[in-house]
């Protein structure tokens, strides 16, 4: 793992390591964090990217991402099996603006493999090629749900994996158990299509990832929804890595 101060405030890790995206015509560049997290042996780990903050204005996800870094610090051997690539602040000037858009006005999670010139869009579609993933989870929380849900693509273990998630989850704060969210049908939390254009993994990349999107009902406490999606998190690695070890196809 990348050598972090232990006594960082978690809101400081931007400055560890972050990955410049220039834009020529702006007057200041924009970073977009990334912080890389390994275990303490080198054994063979699969690779997770977890992103969050893709809309500026859903400070969870970027609490929770920032408190995974901090896990994997203070505790590397619970993080056997895995290297995770965490990038808790996608969309640094709608963060800034406390918006859901970019100071373009675009909604970054609308323009994943669609040609965009933006360029968090144009750094990330390269992370994600360069990377090539062995799952992805977005973190995102929604002001029109009043409980816990996610999307899922890519393997059919996305489902399998989300399930138990959701229900860990839940115990801190309700899972929606509507049958239509965010205007799509949905079983106990779960969404099997999407929008056009979310962050997800290169359309051409076999074998498909894990590609999970977990929500938080956003006007819950944000401890508590930090807490959900931490604890959400930390059993989709470990449902994954149990399916993994004896249903690779499933």
């Amino acid at each position: 793992m990348h050598a972090l101060a232990r006594h960082l405030n978690p809101l400081d890790f931007p400055a560890v390591h972050r990955a410049p995206v220039l834009r020529p015509a702006a007057p200041e560049p924009i970073f977009v964090p990334k912080l890389v997290c390994r275990p303490a042996h080198g054994q063979e780990t699969f690779k997770i990217g977890i992103f969050a903050g893709l809309h500026g204005d859903e400070e969870a996800g970027t609490h929770a991402a920032y408190e995974l870094v901090r896990w994997a610090w203070n505790d590397p051997e619970e993080l056997h099996g895995y290297e995770l690539h965490i990038y808790p602040v996608c969309n640094p000037t709608g963060r800034k603006a406390k918006t859901r858009h970019t100071q373009n006005g675009l909604d970054l999670n609308r323009e994943f493999w669609r040609g965009s010139d933006q360029p968090e869009i144009v750094y990330l579609e390269r992370e994600l090629r360069r990377e090539n993933y062995d799952g992805i989870i977005s973190l995102h929380s929604d002001d029109t749900s009043d409980g816990l849900y996610g999307f899922v693509s890519g393997t059919v273990l996305s489902e399998h994996v989300l399930e138990p998630a959701l229900r860990e989850a839940g115990k801190l704060l309700p899972c929606n158990e509507s049958s239509v969210i965010d205007g799509f049908h949905a079983e106990h939390g779960i969404i099997k299509e999407g929008y056009k254009g979310v962050l997800s993994a290169p359309p051409d990349q076999r074998p498909s990832p894990l590609d999970i999107v977990f929500e938080t009902p956003g006007l819950a406490p944000m401890a508590a929804q930090v807490q959900a999606t931490v604890i959400a998190v930390k059993t989709i690695l470990a449902e994954y890595l149990l399916l993994h070890s004896y249903a690779p196809n499933l």
